[in-house]
């Protein structure tokens, strides 16, 4: 592996991004299957195995797959998960591998997310 380690952001910081910036890129690596039980609001959906084939698309081709502008490679607000944390870490070690740097993991994953937003 080699490289520095993925970065990882908690349910506060994510939750205090979702708030403040417009620009979030919050992606969700799990299955469609996964996703149709639920997933974090105002993510998209883009697959781990697809994640690599994703973020070298060109920003229009991007744009037409999945209906948002494609994050700058120094953007600060891509942020992966999945459901328990793994595949989310693979997605944003894939990402960094691709010059985004900032990318980080929301390592708690919608395990944690959905029983903090089920009170």
């Amino acid at each position: 592996m080699g490289g520095a380690a993925v970065k990882d952001v908690s349910y506060e910081e994510l939750k205090a991004l979702m708030e403040k910036s417009k620009n979030l890129l919050l992606v969700d690596v799990r299955s469609e299957a996964e996703v149709a039980k639920g997933q974090i609001p105002g993510s998209i959906n883009i697959p781990l195995d697809t994640v690599e084939d994703a973020m070298k698309m060109n920003p229009d081709a991007f744009k037409a797959k999945y209906g948002i502008p494609k994050p700058p490679q120094d953007s600060s607000e891509l942020v992966f998960y999945c459901q328990m944390g793994k595949r989310g870490a693979a997605a944003t070690k894939k990402a960094c591998d691709l010059g985004y740097v900032n990318a980080r993991n929301y390592a708690g994953a919608y395990s944690e997310w959905s029983k903090k937003e089920a009170k």
